[in-house]
């Protein structure tokens, strides 16, 4: 949907109330609405929000050192085969190591990883295949982030989704889990 000129992604929910975020890395406006309510509400209910929306952009901006060439439109590094290449080398000079060494520490370690380019994950996992998704991305940052990452989705080895379960092994493998999940969403990717 557009709403005088933002792009805004609607997720239409068994709710009753209308929920506006602007979601990092990639700064995407997204709005989840209950099942039945017209568009022209929704429409309403973002250009009541646009001035909130554009402080997210810019501070998602912000965060990773860049400004905004629009309104609340986050400017963008392009993926040039150099530069596609120099965050899987990165990524995979880590790999070996982070593996041997919470492989024992989960007790369960991925079947394959992939790299890709996301843009609106860091990581993803299936637990069912053991196969696991990191985002290119991590292989340009701190290497504190790729490890969360990589901890993260072998987590999910044992717990799928985000519930008690979940949460306790994550702790119990990274105490600070919830600040390293905090500064790596301040970031974009690309």
């Amino acid at each position: 949907m557009d709403v005088d000129g933002l792009a805004v992604r609607v997720a239409r929910k068994p709710i009753k109330n209308m929920y506006l975020r602007v979601t990092p890395p990639s700064g995407d406006v997204v709005v989840s609405a209950p099942t039945r309510i017209a568009d022209a509400q929704i429409e309403a209910f973002v250009r009541q929000r646009r001035d909130w929306v554009v402080r997210q952009r810019r501070r998602i901006a912000e965060a990773r050192g860049t400004t905004a060439s629009g309104p609340g439109d986050p400017s963008a590094e392009v993926w040039t085969p150099e530069r596609r290449r120099a965050a899987a080398d990165a990524i995979n000079a880590q790999l070996p190591a982070l593996l041997a060494h919470w492989g024992p520490i989960i007790g369960r370690t991925p079947t394959h990883i992939t790299l890709r380019t996301m843009t609106t994950r860091w990581g993803s996992c299936t637990p069912r295949t053991g196969r696991i998704r990191l985002n290119l991305q991590l292989g340009l940052m701190e290497p504190r982030f790729l490890e969360y990452v990589l901890v993260h989705e072998m987590t999910h080895l044992w717990a799928s989704g985000h519930g008690v379960e979940f949460q306790r092994r994550m702790s119990r493998y990274l105490p600070q889990w919830r600040q390293l999940r905090r500064e790596l969403n301040r970031r974009a990717a690309v």
